[in-house]
């Protein structure tokens, strides 16, 4: 373990000169750099989940510059960084990065200058000028710290205890996302070396050509699925932008009741083999850096076990597993709805098979003869909460999306908001609102309604508000072009994230 020197504080609470020393134990310092090789994450490209954690701190601290570093033998690299641009990396200097990484608890410097191992870092005497840095390691369950979650500024600060325990909830989800990626990484290589070894055990030896061709085949595919799953793990809490899905007509929003709390809605619509379309949305019970770390193992959990097996209830039974196992998760649980889109050439509409866990009820929504709009409520019976019970049951259904009609799903941030009684809007109102729209069906027009609704009620939404619409555009009723699709992530509501496709 390092050594410390233990020095008095100086009548203002901050340490004086010198900061104890901490010398890194050569054993220490071999197990923390097999466990950077381990995790495989030096040199990588920039990732989101990351980027947001360095954007997080930097927002919850306000200040200029927080960075998310991992320490190899000689260097610190960066893994992520706001505020500090067109930097890769720099050297082990003692005094910040450096030192923080050999302490076990977070490493708070007040001023740099009246610091003796700081006050020579090239940070604090290059042009940055930086004269408060505090840290927190990022440290695996065996002990080993990685690196560190920094904020830095340019001029003195103090930080409370509430402040450095903050600071270690962040370090802790780059350590979950660290550990998300492993497994994943790992469940792709297993799968890569299963495939190859059937592949090679089902050929016999007259037909030893055609193996090695069906072996490079196979090769090239669990080449594709690693990038894929690579791919997935550039994914952040919610996604950037809704992709284009031929014949429907998408639109997003995320509505945050408070910029301070991270909270767990979560949505995504993504691709699957043989032209099927894959979607969900659910909710995390709680906030804050718990709650964000169970809603990635969430959103990882479900994009992976649908390129697996894409069917609904075998999904959700997969989040169940995931949730139960993972030791991080805690008490936490989820609800959660996970759908199906298959293209129906006959209706050229979509064939929907959708499952749900404790989540409110979705919305099929078509126009009538009353100039109103036909609402039913899709509420598959028995589909029970995510994460709370091995044998948990979900339930699915399976209907039909024409031209003309509508899906909506929603979190109950939304059917919890309070009406100008001061009683909750609940599922009746909600029913209500939709049935006496008179416009068209579409996926834009139906969020924009509702961020119209939550805008109209006296204190908004009192919870985060996640919306995800999906329509089938009429012949009479086609956009003129398509047009990129943005999730917004807003404390109070913005225009909505759309995207339309033609049929």
């Amino acid at each position: 373990m390092p050594q410390q020197v233990s020095v008095p504080e100086d009548d203002a609470g901050q340490e004086a000169r010198p900061r104890p020393r901490v010398v890194p134990d050569v054993g220490v310092e071999a197990g923390r750099i097999a466990a950077v090789r381990r995790y495989d994450i030096l040199d990588t490209p920039p990732d989101g989940a990351f980027d947001r954690v360095a954007a997080m701190a930097a927002r919850l601290f306000d200040v200029p510059v927080a960075t998310v570093t991992i320490v190899d033998t000689d260097r610190i690299w960066f893994k992520a960084t706001h505020g500090l641009e067109g930097v890769a990396e720099i050297g082990r200097d003692p005094g910040l990065c450096g030192s923080a990484v050999l302490r076990d608890d977070a490493l708070v410097i007040p001023d740099t200058l009246l610091d003796d191992a700081a006050s020579g870092n090239p940070l604090v005497t290059g042009p940055m000028g930086v004269r408060f840095y505090a840290a927190a390691p990022i440290t695996t369950s065996e002990g080993h710290r990685l690196g560190t979650v920094n904020i830095l500024d340019t001029k003195p600060r103090s930080i409370t205890e509430d402040d450095i325990a903050t600071l270690a909830d962040l370090a802790a989800i780059v350590m979950d996302e660290l550990e998300l990626r492993l497994a994943a990484l790992d469940a792709v290589r297993y799968e890569q070396e299963r495939r190859l070894a059937e592949s090679w055990h089902a050929e016999i030896e007259h037909e030893r050509a055609e193996a090695e061709r069906r072996a490079r085949e196979q090769a090239e595919k669990d080449k594709a699925a690693i990038a894929a799953f690579a791919s997935t793990l550039q994914r952040t809490l919610l996604p950037p932008a809704l992709p284009v899905v031929p014949g429907l007509e998408l639109a997003c929003h995320y509505l945050t009741a408070s910029v301070h709390d991270v909270g767990g809605d979560f949505y995504d619509v993504f691709p699957l083999e043989g032209g099927r379309w894959a979607f969900f949305l659910g909710d995390v019970c709680g906030k804050g850096a718990e709650a964000a770390a169970v809603t990635s193992l969430t959103r990882y959990t479900l994009r992976a076990a649908a390129q697996i097996d894409p069917d609904p209830t075998t999904v959700l039974s997969a989040l169940n597993s995931a949730l139960l196992a993972d030791v991080s998760a805690g008490s936490r649980f989820c609800t959660a709805i996970f759908g199906l889109f298959t293209p129906n050439a006959e209706s050229d509409g979509f064939l929907v098979t959708m499952a749900t866990g404790g989540h409110p009820p979705a919305y099929h929504l078509r126009p009538d003869e009353s100039d109103g709009v036909w609402v039913k409520a899709i509420r598959p019976k028995g589909g029970m909460l995510i994460g709370a019970f091995p044998s948990a049951p979900f339930a699915q259904v399976t209907f039909s999306l024409a031209p003309g009609e509508g899906l909506l799903l929603y979190t109950d941030g939304l059917t919890e908001a309070r009406t100008t009684s001061g009683d909750m809007l609940g599922e009746e109102g909600l029913t209500a609102f939709l049935h006496q729209r008179t416009t068209p069906v579409s996926a834009t027009g139906l969020v924009e309604d509702i961020v119209a609704l939550l805008q109209s009620l006296p204190d908004g939404a009192g919870d985060d508000v996640a919306l995800l619409a999906l329509s089938v555009p009429t012949c009479d009723n086609l956009p003129d072009q398509a047009a990129s699709a943005t999730a917004h992530t807003a404390a109070a509501p913005e225009p909505t994230g759309q995207e339309r496709q033609p049929t």
